[in-house]
């Protein structure tokens, strides 16, 4: 017996799959950054206090959440700790503790108690990509969420970062800092 698909059927397991596809990977190749200067040292930059400024935006882009951060960086050899202390414009506040461990020339795992696994982290010239899960509550929920970060050396005082969320391949939103080293 032969089976007749339909071209509307076929166009959207098409579409599907392609989104699920493109859901896996970023697009951003961190060797396209390996000349740009100044060269990112995680070691250098993420050592002593810094501050953030940021906020969180929505798929739409309404800015739903306003933050400023101060962080707290050591390092004992190939070992980071990046001690950050979040207030939200509301007047709530949070604190989250990376653990940073340098596993080759360019490579990081990052480990956090609302990371879920190990984030994992590439340098190449001025840039640092992440990508992770972070265990995000909502309300009475916890939704775990995949974060794509690029941080952006600017000079040796100032990084941006942008983290795109999404979960499912979904684009819930994203989040922009802008680090700065006294």
């Amino acid at each position: 017996m032969h089976q007749h698909r339909s071209p509307l059927l076929l166009a959207i397991a098409a579409v599907v799959m392609a989104l699920l596809l493109s859901a896996c990977s970023s697009g951003i190749d961190p060797a396209y950054y390996a000349n740009q200067q100044p060269v990112l040292d995680l070691k250098q930059y993420f050592n002593g206090r810094l501050q953030a400024h940021g906020m969180f935006q929505d798929r739409s882009g309404k800015v739903v959440k306003r933050f400023d951060v101060v962080i707290d960086c050591q390092w004992q050899g190939d070992t980071g700790t990046l001690d950050e202390h979040f207030t939200y414009a509301d007047g709530t506040t949070q604190r989250r503790v990376w653990t940073l461990t340098r596993t080759g020339p360019d490579r990081y795992i990052g480990r956090a108690d609302d990371v879920v696994g190990d984030a994992i982290g590439i340098t190449s010239g001025n840039t640092l990509h992440w990508n992770y899960v972070l265990a995000l509550p909502v309300g009475d929920k916890v939704y775990n969420v995949n974060f794509d970060d690029l941080m952006v050396l600017m000079n040796d005082r100032v990084m941006l970062n942008r983290a795109v969320m999404s979960k499912f391949g979904i684009h819930l939103g994203d989040v922009t800092l802008s680090f700065y080293k006294p």
